[in-house]
């Protein structure tokens, strides 16, 4: 029987290992790989080329949905399956966009994650029906690429001419984004708009 080849990216070692180790006794999965970041991740499945990549979203180096959108690019017959904490609708979405086939809360049952492998492996999309149910009735994601980047930096501190030496743009330009994502979250400033972003996933 040949084995579905999955490769696991998580950031936090103990839970790296207790996923490993709850998808390699499922006899017809075999796990290739291990990553605790989103670069080792990339690397692993660039080396392996995998059925599956299980991943969480928050990851030092580059998030899940940001593998998830480079796998989907560079190696489409790699199918992904976002494993995360966060029940957030707008997490739920931008993992869609970016082409992930499955989309499972760490809190359900272990023995669900082998089952959801086996279906995305088959080409079906797995997601958790209450977040699902949820993610119908928000409302979308109104930030754009270029104001979720800018608004991020801010939320780590960054001031604004920090943020425009990293991005190679003029203070100017980076103020516009602020006040832009500060006004389509609704915010009094970029902290509260960092704050509403994440709390629906947006960030």
């Amino acid at each position: 029987m040949k084995k579905i080849r999955v490769v696991v990216a998580e950031d936090q070692v103990m839970v790296l290992g207790a996923l490993a180790a709850l998808l390699q006794i499922e006899p017809d999965i075999t796990v290739c790989a291990k990553a605790t970041n989103g670069r080792e991740a990339l690397a692993a499945v660039t080396l392996h080329r995998p059925d599956i990549l299980v991943t969480d979203i928050e990851m030092p180096e580059m998030t899940g949905l940001a593998l998830a959108a480079e796998v989907r690019s560079r190696f489409p017959l790699t199918r992904v399956v976002i494993l995360t904490t966060f029940a957030r609708p707008g997490y739920l979405r931008r993992a869609l966009e970016a082409g992930a086939g499955g989309y499972l809360l760490k809190d359900r049952p272990s023995a669900e994650l082998g089952e959801a492998v086996r279906r995305v492996h088959r080409g079906l999309r797995v997601v958790d029906p209450d977040l699902a149910a949820e993610a119908w009735c928000s409302p979308a994601d109104p930030l754009t690429e270029r104001e979720r980047q800018i608004l991020w930096l801010a939320s780590d501190g960054k001031s604004t001419g920090d943020i425009a030496g990293e991005l190679h743009l003029s203070e100017g330009t980076v103020r516009n984004y602020l006040s832009q994502a500060i006004s389509k979250t609704g915010a009094a400033n970029r902290v509260e708009a960092a704050r509403i972003a994440r709390t629906r996933g947006w960030l």
